[in-house]
């Protein structure tokens, strides 16, 4: 039985280019969404839309990964993150606003954004299938496909007004492509602060590299101007169940052995919270 178009998908369907032609719009049929020649892409029964062509992008958020994040978002401890960025987008543009989330996750910060923008629609794009179940449905008016951030994105030209970037990979000629003029970027990254009690007690933890602001600037610069940035810095008590989550949840849990979390003792118990929250409009 074919898939209905999910009413979000369809409140977004006039953003969306086909993938192999590029330039031709996509129209809902028979359970999946197609081009005027026939390309035809597949609406997942979990509602978002798989675009990926060729090669498929892979993705470190598997099943254990995304039930990590999603506990551990529940728990709120991100929540003044979220709250950053959503400030930082309704400030910055209408209420009736199109937000779209790159490297979306689950879709929780998309979620807020839209949240504090009462007349905004959303579609966030990611690679894994697994976390596009929970974006799919993580907010009303929030769309959800399946896209690698890398490659040209299904979109049309100024389709955006805000392009939110959290904790994820950045395509900054294709932000600049998709968002109108007067719209913003929104990146947010940890600094070297992030996470440092969690981190010193598990050296094989990712690490965050020195350089990071250093090569966000080089990259944005040519096609954006920086015009606020709040830090976001607090300390976050940690309960044990929620520590392991953190851990999980990121491409962490690849490195960090098991009985590396073996006892009670190895773990924090409270962590310093600490990202950059930047919006940037385009040249």
């Amino acid at each position: 039985m074919p898939v209905s178009l999910p009413p979000a998908l369809e409140l977004s369907l006039d953003l969306l280019r086909c993938p192999a032609c590029r330039t031709r719009r996509l129209h809902p049929d028979r359970g999946a969404l197609r081009c005027p020649v026939g390309h035809t892409f597949d609406i997942a029964r979990h509602g978002y839309a798989g675009l990926l062509t060729g090669t498929r992008a892979t993705s470190g958020d598997d099943a254990a990964m995304v039930r990590a994040r999603d506990r551990f978002l529940s728990t709120g401890t991100y929540a003044p993150i979220r709250e950053a960025g959503a400030n930082l987008a309704a400030d910055a543009v209408p209420e009736q606003a199109t937000v779209v989330d790159v490297g979306c996750g689950t879709g929780y910060y998309l979620a807020g954004v839209l949240d504090e923008l009462p007349g905004a629609r959303g579609l966030g794009l990611d690679t894994s299938v697994r976390a596009l179940r929970s974006a799919a449905r993580a907010h009303e008016r929030a769309a959800a496909a399946a896209w690698d951030v890398f490659r040209p994105f299904p979109l049309a030209d100024r389709a955006a007004d805000v392009v939110l970037d959290v904790f994820a990979p950045r395509n900054p000629a294709e932000f600049h492509r998709v968002l109108r003029p007067a719209g913003r970027l929104i990146v947010i990254r940890p600094t070297g602060r992030h996470l440092a009690e969690l981190r010193g007690r598990l050296p094989a933890m990712v690490t965050i590299d020195p350089a990071k602001e250093q090569r966000l600037h080089q990259a944005l610069d040519p096609f954006f101007k920086a015009t606020v940035t709040e830090r976001v810095e607090y300390p976050a008590p940690l309960a044990r169940p929620d520590a392991l989550d953190l851990v999980a949840m990121t491409p962490s849990a690849r490195h960090v052995r098991r009985a590396d979390l073996g006892h009670d003792g190895s773990l924090p118990d409270q962590v310093t919270v600490s990202v950059l929250a930047t919006a940037y409009r385009p040249r």
